[in-house]
């Protein structure tokens, strides 16, 4: 009797894991593939037609895990002076005068037991477009990658990247 209750305690708590992960995977590919931003940012002038490259504004993909988005400052360096007629460039002034920090909303995002590395994929020799798609070509940008494990997976097999487990579970 024993023996059974103990099966099916494990069983259960297996069972609502699973059903947990699967969950919160479905959510995560629900989400809004293309968000709408607070400052609808042209990467088609930037990364398009000026060919200014990702980690010009990007600065910290190839410092850190993370490339984020630049602060405001950033883009104030330019548009201090350039199209500053320009609602969108209003905006931005606006969060630059008060301070405000520009709150982007996420395109991509993996869960928190994956340790995924912009600094290591850009030393790799890896283009931004390998896993974000053509960037320079979206009025709007969206999620062109599921960044599931079997598309990494097959990603690192093809360039013979390392497969064992902790290079991304932590």
């Amino acid at each position: 009797m024993r023996r059974t209750i103990v099966i099916l305690a494990a069983l259960g708590y297996f069972g609502a894991s699973l059903l947990l992960v699967a969950g919160f995977g479905y959510l995560w590919h629900r989400t809004d593939p293309a968000p709408e931003q607070p400052i609808a940012f042209p990467h088609t002038v930037h990364a398009g037609n000026l060919r200014m490259p990702c980690t010009f504004c990007h600065v910290f993909a190839e410092l850190s895990r993370h490339a984020g988005a630049p602060p405001v400052q950033k883009c104030m360096d330019c548009h201090r002076a350039i199209a500053t007629d320009r609602e969108e460039i209003r905006k931005l002034t606006r969060h630059y005068e008060e301070k405000r920090p520009i709150e982007w909303k996420r395109v991509y995002a993996v869960p928190d037991f994956i340790y995924f590395s912009h600094k290591r994929h850009l030393r790799a020799g890896l283009e931004c477009s390998t896993c974000h798609g053509d960037v320079a070509g979206m009025k709007r940008v969206r999620r062109v990658s599921n960044l599931v494990m079997g598309w990494c997976v097959s990603c690192h097999r093809a360039r013979k990247a390392p497969l064992d487990c902790p290079t991304c579970h932590k």
